[in-house]
């Protein structure tokens, strides 16, 4: 499995397990949420995906209690998120879902991920949304704390645009090391909106969540483009889920897909992608089927 390097002595793998459903799993188990993170390792896939929030609160601790005991922890890379505050868990008590990029909320969420997960350390942490109240000389401050700390290895941005990376940055000395934000064949407008273009000008690598656009490429509604994937794959060699994160894999901004599940067989197919060729011409049969038209 590919790596890709985002800073000084950090890299992940090409393909990221997002665990944002770990807590909705039948079987919460730690032999079974070591079960996953093996059969992602046998694929070279390191780099784990969560966030505070996942599952109401609850999907960092199912990681947690897996790890202990355990060696895994040596094995891979956690990233993690902060920021929303959500009337569920230990925020049930919030009147409101909103955004706190506060030092005291930060530093708050830091600890208690620290805390249910076992781990001394977080790779990297992703502010999980832009904070329309965000201090930014409050919030870069307290992140480069965090990173001078050994709490947190990296500081990354989710769902950002790129004023707001630029804004927050502008008041960090460590260097925000990527951009965890909604990219698939369904959702491409980030291809032509700025947002790959702002983070390639500046080498950061992106993130991709929900890159099978949440299943919806598998609906009725979407037919005509899931047909012309399945085309692809049958002249590829290869199936309609690997071609579709191939696609995104095949641009050159290293975007790396997060992908998301609990079944163990679609876990154990995640690598395939990687095995997968997409030109350029292949990369436009498929931008063009989304489309729904021909480029101009």
């Amino acid at each position: 499995m590919e790596r890709v390097t985002l800073g000084k002595d950090l890299s992940m793998s090409r393909i990221v397990y997002g665990m944002w459903r770990l807590a909705e799993d039948t079987d919460t188990s730690p032999a079974h949420v070591q079960a996953k993170i093996e059969s992602c390792l046998a694929q070279g896939i390191t780099t784990m995906d969560q966030a505070d929030i996942y599952g109401g609160y609850m999907a960092e601790e199912v990681l947690g209690k897996a790890l202990r005991g355990t060696d895994l922890r040596d094995q891979i890379e956690i990233v993690t998120k902060c920021d929303i505050v959500a009337p569920a868990g230990r925020h049930a008590a919030a009147r409101v879902k909103y955004y706190d990029t506060s030092r005291a909320h930060i530093t708050t969420s830091v600890d208690a991920s620290l805390q249910l997960m076992g781990i001394d350390q977080i790779d990297v942490l992703l502010i999980h949304r832009p904070d329309p109240m965000m201090d930014h000389h409050e919030t870069g401050a307290a992140l480069d704390d965090l990173v001078a700390s050994g709490k947190i290895r990296a500081v990354g941005v989710s769902n950002f645009r790129s004023w707001d990376m630029d804004l927050l940055q502008s008041a960090m000395k460590a260097p925000i090391v990527t951009n965890q934000i909604e990219i698939s064949v369904l959702h491409h407008a980030p291809f032509t909106n700025g947002d790959i273009a702002c983070l390639q000008q500046r080498g950061i690598a992106p993130m991709a969540w929900s890159p099978l656009a949440g299943g919806a490429l598998f609906g009725p509604e979407n037919k005509a483009l899931h047909a012309e994937i399945s085309n692809v794959a049958a002249r590829l060699g290869s199936d309609v889920t690997s071609v579709a994160i191939a696609w995104l894999m095949a641009h050159p901004a290293r975007i790396m897909p997060v992908m998301g599940t609990n079944n163990l067989q679609r876990i154990a197919d995640f690598g395939k992608a990687a095995e997968v060729a997409v030109d350029r011409q292949t990369w436009y049969e498929i931008y063009t089927a989304a489309l729904g038209e021909e480029v101009p």
